[in-house]
């Protein structure tokens, strides 16, 4: 019987990141892949009793990319940073619209 992909098993994680996507509803790879690195990195911040920081970010697209987190630190800095502040507003917003709902 074929061996269930683990969080763990992608690079950059481990039992302590596992732990922590597990915390949030994230147990799989592939429900991972399907919320994407920055949402889990939102949801972790605001549902996680370890408040990540922004190598925890590049480490989530790493494992998504297989990729060393510090290769995307270097490269892709600037974009994540840009596409997270864009996601909280995001969530500001929607959240304006439901309470004037």
């Amino acid at each position: 019987m074929p061996k269930k992909p683990r969080l763990r098993d992608l690079q950059g994680l481990g039992p302590k990141s596992e732990a922590w996507l597990r915390e949030v509803g994230i147990d799989t790879p592939e429900r991972l892949r399907e919320i994407g690195a920055i949402a889990a990195f939102v949801k972790l911040q605001q549902g996680c009793s370890v408040k990540p920081g922004m190598n925890f970010l590049y480490a989530l697209v790493g494992a998504l990319e297989d990729r060393h987190w510090t290769a995307i630190a270097r490269t892709e800095k600037g974009r994540l940073l840009t596409n997270l502040d864009g996601y909280r507003e995001l969530q500001r917003i929607m959240a304006e619209q439901e309470s004037d709902s």
